[in-house]
């Protein structure tokens, strides 16, 4: 496990050097999205993390709460949900509730939706659902 400490000053200095008017670019969007597809396989092969695995998978989820100050993609849901995934495998509790809520909190409308609060369930969390608002005549 790292420590949070170091994923504290991480996330404080990318949010740093990120300027507020960016945004995630298509082609690294696309990297992302093949780094983390890359690091789901060595999951499924059983294959141990490298150090340099361990750090693409925390970078990438540093540019993703990046974005999400800035502003919230639709397109971002996909990697946050499979970034959580990749965390849950790992044993890494707090972080795949994070991304799972990150999709229900802003991307409730997609399909991913629903997945991810499956997978919060199943980690233990319970997730309150907001009531559709009724008019009575």
């Amino acid at each position: 496990m790292f420590a949070i400490g170091t994923i504290t000053a991480n996330t404080t200095l990318a949010a740093k050097k990120t300027s507020k008017n960016s945004s995630l670019k298509t082609a690294e969007i696309t990297q992302m999205s093949e780094t983390v597809d890359k690091l789901t396989a060595k999951i499924y092969a059983g294959s141990l993390f490298s150090p340099e695995d361990n750090t693409n998978l925390i970078n990438i989820k540093i540019k993703l709460d990046n974005q999400m100050l800035i502003s919230p993609d639709p397109s971002l849901a996909p990697l946050y949900y499979k970034a959580g995934n990749l965390y849950k495998a790992r044993e890494y509790k707090n972080e795949a509730i994070d991304c799972y809520q990150t999709i229900l909190e802003n991307f409730g409308d997609t399909a991913l939706a629903p997945k991810a609060l499956k997978e919060l369930n199943l980690l233990g969390v319970k997730v309150n659902q907001p009531q559709a608002n009724t008019i009575t005549p």
